[in-house]
């Protein structure tokens, strides 16, 4: 059994899609707007340009994003995605990448598990744990 995160940005899918390439190098692989869906009676006016389905590359991970419905704010609460980078310099930029415009809640540190691990909230509301594996 594999789980793969699936996001909805509530119509700013394509602003994280940017952001998310930008802050940790996700690439998207696969993109799929709502004009391209074989029945259009159950599109919003207002929504054919928004994102229907993708698929975003981050290292070695697949994340599955939508614009969802685009009728309320995202809320992503009860999970946060995990990332485990190589270094603390890359603990370093990845940690101040997904803070930009979101809010720290842990500062890079050192602990038990990890010589360097911190919390954030990116600028979307998505809870990251960012740490240097063993």
């Amino acid at each position: 059994m594999h789980i793969t995160p699936y996001l909805h940005f509530e119509g700013r899918c394509d602003e994280a899609i940017e952001f998310y390439g930008k802050a940790v190098g996700a690439e998207v692989k696969m993109l799929m707007r709502f004009k391209d869906a074989p029945d259009q009676s159950m599109i919003s006016h207002g929504n054919k340009e928004k994102v229907m389905h993708a698929e975003l590359r981050i290292g070695d991970s697949t994340v599955l994003v939508s614009d969802g419905r685009c009728q309320t704010p995202p809320k992503f609460q009860g999970f946060s995605l995990a990332t485990t980078v190589k270094s603390e310099a890359e603990a370093d930029k990845c940690y101040n990448a997904l803070a930009d415009g979101g809010q720290p809640l842990m500062p890079l540190a050192k602990t038990f598990f990890s010589p360097r691990f911190g919390m954030v909230t990116d600028r979307f509301g998505v809870m990251w744990m960012v740490m240097v594996g063993q």
